[in-house]
């Protein structure tokens, strides 16, 4: 069955189920004040796209755009639940992030992941993005791995 991704609403049972399993994987992965959570709350602000990945009626991924000033997006909140890993689902998600920032006229996508993610790093990597010193307001840390991606020539 193939795969859309679509935007949707962070403020659904289901969304909170996806964004809850991401959070303890997460938690996992990494000391909990290096984990940078959004809730679904701050997720359906006006600055923040949620776009789920569904096969069928089944979420089964999400990734999200959050706006910053001076041209910047940042992707948040990407994850794929681990039976559907492996098949370009967070590439699909990706790709619709940039689009979204695109026509937007935003000028660079950022972002910060964990220093255990190596999945994670692939799909940033495929997807255009570089490793990069640290962006907007993280700290500096061996718990965090930083990309951007310049949107404009």
């Amino acid at each position: 069955m193939p795969v859309a991704v679509a935007v949707e609403s962070p403020l659904t049972d289901e969304f909170r189920s996806l964004i809850g399993e991401l959070n303890t994987v997460l938690l996992a992965l990494s000391p909990p004040e290096f984990c940078f959570h959004m809730t679904a709350e701050q997720m359906a602000e006006a600055a923040t796209t949620v776009f789920v990945a569904r096969e069928g009626s089944e979420a089964i991924g999400c990734g999200a755009l959050r706006r910053h000033g001076d041209g910047i997006g940042e992707v948040k909140r990407m994850y794929t639940r681990p039976g559907h890993q492996g098949r370009g689902v967070g590439g699909l998600i990706l790709t619709e992030i940039e689009a979204l920032a695109r026509r937007e006229g935003l000028s660079r996508l950022v972002l910060e992941t964990g220093h255990r993610h190596p999945a994670a790093w692939r799909v940033y990597e495929r997807g255009g993005f570089c490793r990069c010193g640290p962006v907007l307001d993280y700290p500096d840390s061996p718990f965090s791995v930083f990309y951007e991606k310049p949107l404009t020539a």
